[in-house]
């Protein structure tokens, strides 16, 4: 049996964020794994991004995330928190700010992310503005595509709205949280949903962690 070929670098600034990564997960992956999940993360995100300038970097937080989902999986790292995953259709709007609070309330207690079936270029305006006017950061947000490997680490996978285009993994514990689609909406609407959205992660921590 011969090994596959390894892809060819689409950008061969990538080949920096290959060696960060394999010495993070040395001994967990191999460098041929490590290169074919940046390589494929950055094919992800190039296909639904008009502004390159900052794909480099982020193809290699999403690769980062999904080693990280694939040594939970694969039980190559410890169990720790649990995990939550947020999807929507565009990662733009309503999973970004269900991730960002959440993770802004849980703290270490769970570890959260969220992905969207048809990322968007860019989160949505206002988004920002609404979760800063709340006390949380969305500064280093962007769509990201919904990958296997971040599905199947979920313990809670919650649903915002993608309908069909959902993933359905055995073994996951399902939500589906029916907010308002935030694109195009003023900001008085946008703190709307937001407010929707912490009511039902208060209920969620309440249920999860009694708090």
């Amino acid at each position: 049996m011969t090994n596959s070929p390894l892809p060819v670098f689409p950008d061969e600034r990538l080949s920096t964020g290959v060696a960060r990564l394999a010495s993070r997960h040395a001994g967990r992956f191999s460098v041929e794994t490590v290169q074919l999940l940046l390589t494929d993360s950055y094919q992800r995100l190039a296909e639904h991004s008009r502004v390159r300038t900052h794909l480099v970097v982020l193809s290699e937080r999403l690769a980062g995330e999904r080693l990280d989902a694939l040594a939970h999986v694969e039980g190559t790292a410890s169990s720790g928190p649990l995990r939550v995953l947020f999807v929507c259709s565009h990662n733009a709007g309503r999973s970004q700010m269900a991730a960002a609070l959440l993770a802004h309330r849980a703290g270490d207690r769970m570890t959260v992310s969220s992905a969207g079936t048809t990322p968007a270029d860019t989160v949505e305006r206002g988004i920002a503005q609404a979760l800063v006017e709340a006390g949380v950061d969305l500064a280093d947000a962007y769509p990201k595509p919904l990958t296997d490997e971040v599905v199947q680490a979920a313990d809670i996978v919650i649903t915002m709205g993608c309908g069909d285009a959902c993933p359905v993994v055995e073994g996951r514990r399902y939500l589906d949280w029916p907010v308002a689609d935030p694109d195009g909406a003023p900001i008085a609407v946008i703190r709307s949903i937001r407010d929707e959205i912490d009511t039902h992660i208060t209920d969620l921590l309440e249920t999860l962690l009694g708090t």
